[in-house]
């Protein structure tokens, strides 16, 4: 309050003091809520800041994952790059028929036997090796390379291969939406891995070695 307002109005001096300290205390108020409420704002700011962010984040269109089990004592470990089919025309469009195809994105699958295996009757040292198909329509070819450290099937030669199993692929249930390996035991010491994409899925058998 104006000091010579308050004259004007001959307020006695207790009158004067009293007014000043009301208005000392409104100010004070005031005050502490302008600064609470940008500290608020600020707060806000931040935490949409965040969230933002973390929503613009791209996870990788194929990411690579794995699929392992024990067979007996056997560890079996895959790993692969897992794309998911998104819409599009997978069998003889996205992958081709007849063509030679690292049954995964972006470097070879590769599987890893803790024991020496027997595939189709041919005996595999334990170790890691390559995993490659040839998709058909009706029938595929699945490939145990001895290489396996390479980005997609471009060092594939086909001398160094192991073993070829001729399958036929099998119908899902469902529409599995993203590529997935399994390890799977199928008897005492046996097991068998799959793959599963889309409508189709395809297998063989091993056993361990005795």
């Amino acid at each position: 309050m104006d000091i010579q307002k308050a004259v004007h109005k001959k307020m006695l001096p207790i009158e004067i003091i009293i007014k000043l300290k009301s208005m000392k205390k409104i100010l004070i108020i005031a005050s502490f809520l302008c600064i609470s409420n940008t500290g608020f704002a600020q707060y806000e700011h931040h935490e949409a800041t965040e969230v933002i962010t973390s929503e613009t984040q791209k996870k990788p269109a194929s990411p690579r994952l794995s699929a392992m089990a024990m067979i007996g004592d056997n560890h079996v470990h895959i790993d692969y790059g897992s794309p998911s089919v998104r819409g599009r025309n997978i069998w003889n469009g996205l992958v081709a028929y007849n063509q030679i195809w690292a049954t995964g994105a972006h470097k070879a699958t590769w599987i890893d036997f803790g024991q020496d295996v027997t595939v189709e009757g041919t005996h595999i040292s334990k170790g890691t090796y390559g995993f490659f198909t040839i998709p058909g329509k009706k029938e595929w070819v699945l490939i145990i390379n001895k290489t396996w450290d390479m980005h997609l099937a471009d060092a594939y030669k086909i001398e160094d291969d192991i073993v070829r199993v001729k399958v036929k692929p099998k119908k899902n249930r469902g529409l599995v939406e993203v590529l997935t390996y399994e390890v799977l035991e199928n008897g005492k010491n046996r097991g068998q891995i799959k793959m599963s994409w889309e409508k189709l899925s395809v297998s063989f058998d091993f056993e361990n070695h005795k």
